[in-house]
């Protein structure tokens, strides 16, 4: 059964079905890098990583583009405030990036293209569409006659009509619609620039994106991605210039995930709610914050506070105890038993729903609801009298595939255990006691001890403190 991808473009799921056999094209629309990336950010990040790895788990090979914005005004705008070049900025903030991203689980894409590194064919872009009458310079600017591409709107839903409204023309501006927008910026006193042939200046933010995923990926690729504010206008000026230029279709599906709100607010400087990924890092798991970003549908909007990751990282913690419990076993049990196959096929069977789940658009939250199941299942295996070798690394191999899929790592930190998840092990301990199954108990105090939980058996029962 192929993956269902919900594509915005025609507002449906459809089967995904790339335009060559096993290899994906896919474009990912980078930050603009003036400053440290915020938490919204971080989730086209993390989702489309996701994407990209469980495509790869599903044997496709993915070309991944993702660009970076290194020139523009708010890096401008930095430059000034701190007294450096914009080169400065932007290499210290993509160096940054890639930090964050990594603590984040994220690999790096095959391509991260610049755009002052790739000004040649943005400025060959421009050229052709004014050649062929798709753009229009207009005193050192160069704006796209958006009038021209008569299926602009196509991606937002909207009519060109309806777009009209509540559009004007900026002062200062010299386009000839309010709809049309720029690709070439001339440049102002004191600016960073390059020349063209419609003068020194810079380009617009649009047509970098084009450019640069024409380059590296072709006319047509398979899927582009970014947050849901980019849907318009930005994508939809993407298709408009690229289509304009090749005849071709720009992206064959388009994916866009659903918006962060801090305390239920919408994340803005303004009211001081601007969380950047940078210092949340400094004091959770990052490893935390990406399960967290995928415990929800990519889609749908996710509500972000300090409570709710809290919460997160008791349900992780959950889940990586139970991968440590089955280390454990291993390390210190021998095969006491034949395999059983009702377990092995327990894990086959939840190996198969991750699967399904993932298949259905990419759905990581119930992917995630799958992980638990696991995580409950080795538990219960756990507390039987033998235990097989053979079962216990087909669960330790599943924990590995399915946090692999997700970008999770079960190595990011040592799991300190919850209390209720110390009572649960003793219970374990207990019950082993009474059915002699003392290597079981041995088993479990060492576990205990190696995570500085201190057992002492007394007359009314067993007690255990933090060392």
């Amino acid at each position: 059964m192929a993956i269902q991808l919900f594509n915005t473009l025609s507002r449906q799921k459809e089967p995904f079905i790339p335009l060559e056999e096993g290899k994906v094209k896919m474009y990912v629309c980078g930050p603009t890098v003036y400053n440290y990336i915020h938490i919204g950010n971080a989730r086209p990040a993390i989702v489309f990583d996701t994407v990209r790895r469980y495509l790869e788990y599903r044997g496709y090979e993915v070309n991944f583009v993702s660009n970076f914005t290194d020139v523009d005004d708010k890096l401008i705008r930095t430059a000034k405030e701190l007294g450096e070049e914009v080169p400065e900025i932007a290499e210290r903030f993509i160096n940054a990036y890639f930090e964050d991203v990594s603590a984040l689980g994220c690999k790096r894409a095959n391509v991260h293209p610049r755009v002052t590194d790739n000004m040649d064919i943005i400025i060959d872009f421009i050229q052709t569409l004014v050649d062929k009458g798709f753009a229009y310079e207009s005193d050192g600017d160069v704006y796209n006659h958006t009038r021209k591409f008569e299926e602009y709107g196509k991606l937002s839903h909207q009519s060109i009509d309806d777009l009209k409204l509540g559009t004007r023309i900026a002062v200062g501006e010299k386009k000839r619609d309010a709809l049309d927008f720029v690709l070439w910026k001339a440049a102002k006193e004191g600016e960073i620039k390059w020349d063209s042939p419609w003068g020194a200046g810079r380009p617009g933010w649009h047509i970098e994106c084009s450019a640069m995923a024409r380059k590296y990926l072709g006319d047509t690729i398979d899927i582009h991605a970014g947050g849901q504010d980019l849907s318009f206008p930005h994508h939809e000026n993407e298709i408009a210039q690229s289509e304009a230029l090749t005849g071709k279709t720009f992206a064959r599906y388009w994916m866009h995930n659903g918006y962060i709100n801090i305390d239920n607010e919408k994340m803005s400087k303004s009211l001081g709610n601007f969380v950047l990924v940078h210092d949340i890092i400094k004091q959770h798991n990052p490893q935390v914050l990406r399960f967290f970003m995928l415990s929800v549908h990519y889609r749908n909007p996710i509500n972000y506070n300090e409570e709710l990751l809290e919460n997160t990282r008791a349900g992780f913690e959950r889940i990586t105890s139970s991968y440590e419990n089955l280390k454990h076993r291993k390390e210190s049990s021998a095969n006491l038993t034949d395999n059983n196959q009702e377990w092995l096929d327990k894990i086959t069977e939840l190996k198969l729903q991750f699967i399904k789940d993932m298949d259905d658009d990419f759905n990581t939250a119930n992917a995630i609801s799958v992980l638990f199941e696991l995580s409950k299942a080795a538990n219960y295996y756990l507390m039987e009298k033998n235990t097989s070798v053979e079962v216990v690394d087909a669960f330790m191999k599943q924990f590995e595939s399915f946090f692999e899929v997700l970008g999770l790592s079960l190595e990011a930190e040592s799991v300190e255990l919850l209390d209720e998840e110390i009572e649960a092990l003793l219970e374990q301990r207990i019950q082993a006691r009474k059915d002699r199954n003392f290597q079981l108990a041995d088993d479990i105090r060492d576990q205990l001890k190696e995570m500085d939980i201190i057992l002492e058996d007394t007359a009314q029962g067993t007690r255990w403190k933090r060392g």
